[in-house]
């Protein structure tokens, strides 16, 4: 009964967990670029109650018995799925359409990867730089923060398919003038580590970032302009993943007052 006790408890705790990471896609239904969550479980040690079992005519069966004793979170993914793309009309809003990832230069100094695609000019010394909406800049294919020189006027430039930066000559007819947003790949992007502000860091286990202009075997991105990406988050599977861990937390939970009216019972013989 004691092993009951633990057994459902672990199955509580890792309920929980799910339901956290149920209410944390909810949450971000909204929310840019966003990638929902999956909780993953795995069962813990089996103990081996007979190594041999036997029938009542004590003829050996084919296996003996084991007693699992619970359950714990082997990891919580991101699946990263297209999400719907929604016009906004803002020049300076761009959806990925693909497996890429814009990239971005943090406050320290670092790189980091994004999905969401809200940015906006912010003045600088030499002119004005692309940013996300927390001032980090946008990184072009050399790694270098994109700056737009006071020789264009910011209001005509225009980003084509492939993350080129536009500008109309003499005849009214837009031209690259240099300058490619900078759109890279991983291997694992589930490897990706999440930071604030939709922020993700690569690691290890995802592997290096692989620039598209770079590597012939990757599937290029395209980029849309006047769009933004929105989360791939379903609201109704949400609810209906939160009703099945509800209702295992519940069972769990039923569990533990059942071997503790056992134990109370054992406790109360004569």
């Amino acid at each position: 009964m004691m092993r009951s006790l633990w057994t459902a408890a672990s199955g509580m705790i890792n309920q929980q967990t799910n339901v956290d990471t149920i209410s944390n896609n909810l949450a971000n239904i909204n929310t840019t670029g966003f990638k929902k969550e999956s909780t993953e479980f795995k069962t813990l040690l089996y103990q081996t109650i007979q190594e041999q079992s036997y029938d009542n005519n004590g003829d050996p069966k084919p296996s003996g018995i084991q007693v699992g004793l619970g359950v714990r979170n082997s990891a919580i993914t991101s699946q990263y799925t297209q999400g719907v793309l929604q016009e906004t009309g803002n020049d300076y809003d761009f959806a990925i359409e693909g497996k890429g990832f814009f990239s971005v230069q943090t406050q320290d100094g670092g790189m980091a990867y994004t999905r969401n695609g809200s940015f906006q000019l912010t003045n600088g010394v030499n002119g004005v730089t692309l940013a996300t909406s927390d001032g980090d800049p946008v990184l072009d294919t050399t790694g270098k923060p994109i700056v737009i020189d006071s020789t264009y006027n910011p209001s005509d430039i225009t980003i084509n398919e492939y993350g080129e930066l536009c500008y109309p000559d003499a005849s009214g007819v837009s031209a690259p003038i240099g300058i490619q947003i900078g759109i890279v790949q991983f291997n694992n992007p589930s490897g990706l580590q999440k930071m604030s502000g939709s922020l993700l860091k690569g690691t290890d286990a995802s592997g290096i970032a692989r620039l598209e202009t770079e590597d012939a075997a990757l599937q290029q991105s395209k980029i849309r302009q006047g769009y933004l990406e929105g989360s791939n988050v379903q609201a109704v599977d949400e609810m209906v993943n939160l009703i099945v861990a509800q209702r295992a937390y519940e069972m769990n939970s039923k569990i533990i007052t059942a071997a503790d009216e056992m134990l109370q019972q054992a406790n109360n013989l004569r």
